[in-house]
């Protein structure tokens, strides 16, 4: 894996930004540039700061640059019959462990192994001064106060620039099987959290059109005795659903209205609202397609304590995110001004007002 050190060329260009109060839209692999308030700052490529630091397989501890590919990371895990526990989408072959950790994605085994955020345990940061910040390390700590590192999981860049990010992985799977069961919504909202109590070895559940999807992984003779248990039938491809799932190459994804990334409690009832629905994490994230008022989602979404984020839109719409409360707006407030106090990164990404 090539490997390229540009922490000092990067470093220059926000301090430049920062003297001049230039804003700047950090981009890297540009796979996920549909995703929050699109902006039209000058571009910061981050892309040219990658390869790995350090990588300990016995330890399950793995260091590397913002820049390197996600596909490139992965595979060299895999040779180690390791992998990134929370299964992040790629969206594009030029998908970046940087952007990956900005955007703070998870795929389907997040309820049952942990999220992007769970796994981080340090990173090197390039604040809005242009100061270089480290924070964790390659260990799990626990600490008073903010943890910084897990602070810039989903922060879209908005509070630093990540040059160096430290992860725990974990060891492959030796079994993975997938079974189905046809049943109706609410039989299924209720089954997925049974299931979730029982302790199984699941590590992907999710419901689409009737039909109730169950991934097991553990040892072979684990999962046989799990299948004889519950039943249902095998799904053939079982690999390939849930690489589409979390690509979002699935049919359901296949769409030209807007898409709405919903998280709820698992258990939470099915909203009566105009639009379809797909349901991952064990109901706990639930993807609507609609062409309802912004409004009418983000009330949904709080009357059911739950959280919404248009995921997919044209970029003309002004809230992307849940509105926040306001003592909620003012942490985040004080958190871009101790890290970007010239708000040159990303501003207005997330919110309008910052």
């Amino acid at each position: 894996m090539n490997s390229s050190n540009q922490e000092p060329t990067i470093q220059a260009s926000v301090k430049e930004a920062y003297e001049e109060k230039s804003a700047l839209r950090i981009i890297a692999g540009n796979s996920k540039s549909f995703y929050g308030r699109q902006i039209q700052q000058q571009s910061l490529d981050v892309s040219i700061h990658h390869g790995i630091v350090n990588y300990h397989p016995s330890e399950l501890v793995v260091t590397a640059r913002s820049g390197t590919s996600l596909t490139e990371l992965q595979t060299l895990l895999a040779e180690q019959g390791q992998m990134l526990a929370f299964e992040p989408p790629h969206f594009s072959e030029t998908a970046t462990l940087g952007g990956t950790i900005a955007c703070g994605f998870s795929g389907p085994r997040r309820p049952f192994t942990g999220s992007a955020r769970d796994f981080m345990l340090g990173c090197k940061i390039l604040t809005g001064r242009g100061e270089i910040l480290s924070f964790g390390g390659e260990v799990m700590k626990n600490v008073a106060g903010y943890d910084v590192s897990r602070l810039m999981v989903g922060a879209l860049g908005t509070l630093g620039i990540l040059l160096e990010i430290s992860l725990k992985v974990l060891p492959l799977p030796e079994c993975e099987t997938t079974i189905f069961f046809q049943l109706e919504e609410q039989q299924a909202i209720e089954t997925m959290a049974d299931f979730q109590l029982q302790g199984r070895l699941i590590s992907g559940l999710c419901f689409d059109e009737g039909i109730l999807y169950v991934r097991l992984s553990g040892s072979e003779k684990a999962v046989i005795s799990e299948i004889n248990n519950l039943g249902g039938e095998k799904l053939k491809n079982s690999k390939a659903f849930w690489q589409n799932l979390r690509e979002q190459q699935l049919e359901f994804f296949q769409t030209q209205k807007k898409l709405w990334r919903i998280s709820v409690p698992p258990a939470a009832p099915i909203v009566n609202v105009d639009g379809e629905w797909f349901y991952d994490w064990g109901g706990a994230l639930r993807w609507l397609k609609t062409n309802c008022d912004d409004a009418e989602v983000f009330d949904m979404a709080q009357q059911t304590n739950g959280h919404a984020v248009l995921f997919r839109n044209s970029g003309i719409a002004e809230d992307i995110f849940q509105p926040l409360s306001a003592g909620v707006r003012l942490i985040h407030q004080n958190l871009k001004r101790a890290f970007d106090p010239a708000n040159i990164l990303n501003p207005n990404k997330m919110y309008s007002d910052w």
